[in-house]
């Protein structure tokens, strides 16, 4: 019975099977053919090729290939040539770019064909480039702007600026193919980032992972060559901050800037010119100041950022009037500074019940303890009420008095000396006043911090300490 049915079915299907027993030699075929396409190529010596490998590359990429230590096929992932230790010279800049692993993945017919070698897109393995900060700029653009498929894993830059280390990007990793957005990952001050750019490059976004640091960016149309505009937006913890731009290669325009947090608010427009020098003119305009904001600030740290100081050319106007019904000690601030290799000027003028403290000077913040000179003087149209604001009664309404002092502060040995105290009215302090004063300042206002000496209860101690 077996016999006649396995007899029907060979009858009836022996094309069918004839077919199927065929197609398996077709395929041992295919898999030998396959596989030796595949593995001849790790006899070729691809020292002889090199050269057509390295002007493609530099054809397609800019890169130029001028050092490396050995080249070889790889299968896996895909196949591929494999440069080791490979010393890359970034055209039109002089810094080099040390590969570790250079992956060039090439169309597939290419790997025997080296007359028509077309790359299908390159990937760059442990990478080390140190740079000066004016090349940075051409390192990204060259990056950013390539149209050929690329792939840089574990990028870290050093960024130089006269021979001294000012920042390092570590852990870099980018790809301008595997997502929809290009996307750049790393650390920066040995926080995580993420940066998001849209392909057309007019929206980016930028996060500082676990410090509530995000920034966004969006570029108005119609850019022209070197010449950028648009919007930025931000937030630094819980502050807010907008701002319109406009960018070309030497200069930045700021304006529209508006910042909002608990401890400050001011708006701000700002002209800096990039070249030939960094110059920064701004007007300041702060709507709301909370006097701890100054608690929080370390002016120690800022004055050992020296070389920064140095190269600063800045002219700056700080106006401060309170919203009415607010209470504050000082209703109007005028500030002018002008700041050029490390030399600060100022003018200052503030209101208290309409007398009028005005004070001029300048600091040297390159010397190695600085000395803020003043000359002030204080015009106190109303004894009363000016005591009033620091809630010390009085009761005499004096006259007009004027009062100018004279002398310097040592801002980080919390000094100050007096070269004179005088008045109007024939008042010069003796040697004695002079040392009291200074006494006194020194212990109630100077006992910590220079930004301490502006709170208000220290104010009012010392107030009551010389009257």
């Amino acid at each position: 019975m077996l016999n006649k049915f396995f007899k029907t079915i060979n009858k009836r299907y022996s094309k069918f099977f004839g077919f199927i027993f065929f197609l398996r030699y077709l395929i041992a075929i295919f898999s030998i053919a396959v596989t030796l396409f595949l593995t001849i190529p790790f006899f070729f010596n691809y020292d002889k090729r090199a050269q057509v490998v390295k002007n493609n590359v530099f054809k397609n990429y800019n890169f130029k290939i001028y050092n490396y230590e050995k080249i070889s096929f790889k299968l896996l992932p895909l196949p591929n040539l494999e440069f080791k230790n490979v010393e890359i010279k970034l055209e039109d800049d002089s810094s080099n770019l040390s590969v570790e692993n250079l992956k060039i993945f090439p169309k597939i017919f290419s790997i025997y064909n080296y007359e028509n070698f077309i790359i299908d897109k390159i990937v760059l393995n442990n990478n080390d480039i140190a740079l000066n900060s004016s090349h940075l700029i051409n390192l990204i653009q060259k990056i950013s702007k390539q149209k050929n498929k690329l792939s840089l894993n574990n990028l870290n830059i050093q960024i130089y600026d006269e021979k001294k280390l000012i920042l390092k990007l570590n852990d870099l990793k980018f790809s301008n193919y595997k997502f929809k957005e290009k996307k750049l990952e790393g650390k920066i001050f040995e926080k995580k980032f993420i940066l998001k750019t849209s392909d057309d490059y007019k929206n980016t976004n930028f996060l500082l992972l676990d410090t509530g640091i995000n920034a966004n960016i969006n570029l108005n149309s119609n850019q022209q060559s070197a010449k950028y505009s648009g919007i930025f937006k931000g937030k630094i913890l819980n502050s807010n901050l907008k701002f319109d731009f406009n960018y070309n290669i030497k200069s930045l325009k700021i304006y529209n800037f508006f910042f909002r947090s608990k401890s400050l608010s001011f708006n701000n427009d700002s002209l800096i010119i990039l070249n030939p020098f960094l110059d920064i003119k701004s007007y300041i305009n702060i709507e709301e100041l909370d006097t701890d904001f100054f608690k929080k600030m370390n002016f120690k740290e800022a004055l050992n950022l020296k070389d920064i100081i140095k190269k600063l050319n800045n002219k700056t106007e700080v106006n401060f009037k309170p919203k009415r019904f607010n209470k504050k000690i000082i209703d109007e601030i005028n500030l002018k500074i002008d700041l050029t290799y490390g030399r600060l000027n100022y003018v200052q003028k503030f209101l208290i019940s309409d007398n009028v403290f005005q004070c001029i000077g300048d600091i040297n913040l390159l010397d190695e303890f600085p000395l803020l000179f003043f000359d002030c003087k204080f015009n106190i149209k109303n004894k009363k009420e000016f005591l009033k604001k620091f809630s010390i009664k009085s009761k005499k309404n004096d006259n007009i008095l004027k009062v100018s002092v004279k002398g310097n502060l040592n801002i980080l040995n919390n000094k100050i000396n007096f070269q004179n105290i005088s008045t109007d009215e024939g008042y010069k302090a003796s040697t004695e006043d002079i040392v009291f004063f200074k006494n006194s300042f020194e212990k109630i206002l100077f006992d910590g911090n220079f930004l301490d000496i502006f709170e208000t209860k220290k104010i009012k101690d010392f107030i009551q300490e010389i009257i």
